[in-house]
């Protein structure tokens, strides 16, 4: 019998992508897979079932008919609860599954006996590159946002020399200089934007400087510190965060165009840009707040809203690669195509537990969650009042002590 995989089409708010492409449809029916797809997954990603059924890929009516005997369950965003019946006991589950925030699903999942691997837990080691998701889909987001900047910012933003007079170039802050914001700094230099960039990681700075961009940072003894071992940016004192803060608020008010890609995983987006800041921006100018989601770069920015205030738009999309759905899409299916290559031989699904790998992003295996920092929080025991003894004759398993 084949291994059955299932792409269920999925319900999630703001979500237009789907985890296949007619590519890895077709990779995947050669390792021998038999890959069930509900109708119209992929139509929000211009891919439409006829495409999928060329791949090869079976065209089912619901997202349980897709489920239904699949010992492989691959989606963008984790199912929802009146999904989790749908999945099979002992079925592998691999999605974007936004573990800080899901653990009570993770823990309803467990108990259902699905086990579950999280795409965004993939380690940033050499071997893996091919499979982090987090980076394929950051790359389009600050691609994106740049391009929404653009389309909401009254000016052009290259250099034009006319008869009538030149028009100076636009201004562009890129704050975080991840994988996000260096394609931010790339696609605005494209453009011809003069282009500046922040970031508390020291390597970012060469990074920044290939691409064109001018570096803004306090360069102290803490920012030479401030990368962990991962490659993400640790968070900062107080005092490093005044410092630059003073920095940063004296070269935000010279800016056209501000774009904030600031993450730290598992916690709250740190603030980078203060309601003083934006009140110092020229007229017309424009924010993008791509950590919306997570609270946000931006002290006004609102999720899902563009406002205008102080005479500065606020951009806070969510999901923004999902607004690149077709490109999005394909990067994520080869992502989870590149990360089933190491689970399946000869057709039969393979985990080596063993694997750095797997032992990063597999979040419960056999009813059981495998990393405590993503199992619900337990309600701590009410204390009871003290009662006063009557006499002294009161037992001790009688007192409450």
């Amino acid at each position: 019998m084949s291994l059955i995989i299932a792409i269920p089409k999925t319900t999630t708010p703001d979500e237009a992508r789907v985890a296949a492409s007619p590519e890895t449809v077709r990779k995947l029916a050669e390792l021998g897979c038999e890959i069930k797809i509900e109708a119209g997954a992929g139509i929000n990603a211009a891919v439409t079932d006829d495409m999928f059924k060329e791949a090869d890929a079976i065209i089912v009516k619901s997202a349980e008919d897709a489920c239904k005997d699949a010992s492989i369950i691959l989606s963008v965003q984790p199912p929802a609860e009146d999904e989790i019946p749908f999945l099979s006991r002992n079925a592998l589950l691999i999605c974007q599954m936004n573990p800080y925030h899901n653990a009570p699903l993770i823990k309803k999942l467990s108990d259902s006996g699905v086990t579950v691997f999280a795409m965004e837990l993939v380690p940033r080691i050499s071997r893996a590159q091919a499979m982090d998701v987090l980076s394929s889909q950051a790359n389009l987001a600050g691609y994106k946002a740049i391009l929404d900047a653009t389309e909401h910012f009254p000016r052009a933003l290259p250099m034009m020399m006319t008869a009538a007079g030149t028009i100076s170039p636009a201004k562009v802050f890129i704050m975080g200089a991840g994988v996000a914001g260096l394609q931010a700094i790339a696609t605005a230099k494209r453009l011809g934007a003069v282009v500046s960039a922040t970031d508390v990681r020291p390597a970012a700075k060469e990074q920044v400087a290939s691409l064109g961009g001018t570096f803004i940072a306090v360069e102290d003894e803490e920012f030479k510190e401030a990368e962990t071992a991962g490659g993400y940016a640790r968070e900062m004192s107080a005092d490093y965060k005044k410092k630059q803060a003073l920095l940063i608020e004296s070269h935000i008010a010279k800016q056209d165009i501000v774009i904030t890609t600031a993450l730290i995983p598992g916690r709250k987006a740190p603030e980078l840009v203060t309601e003083a800041m934006v009140k110092s921006m020229k007229p017309g100018s424009v924010i993008v707040d791509l950590a919306v989601e997570q609270g946000g770069n931006v002290a006004l920015s609102k999720a899902g809203k563009i406002i205008e205030t102080h005479g500065v738009k606020i951009i806070g999309h969510r999901n923004v690669p999902s607004r690149l759905a077709a490109s999005a899409s394909a990067l994520y299916a080869k992502n989870l195509f590149n990360l089933l290559k190491l689970m399946i031989r000869d057709g039969k699904l393979e985990i080596d537990w063993d694997d750095e790998i797997i032992k990063n992003i597999a979040l419960t295996r056999d009813g059981t969650t495998l990393q405590p920092q993503f199992t619900p929080e337990e309600a701590a025991p009410v204390k009871k009042a003290p009662v006063k003894k009557k006499s002294a004759t009161v037992k001790k398993e009688d007192s409450h002590d």
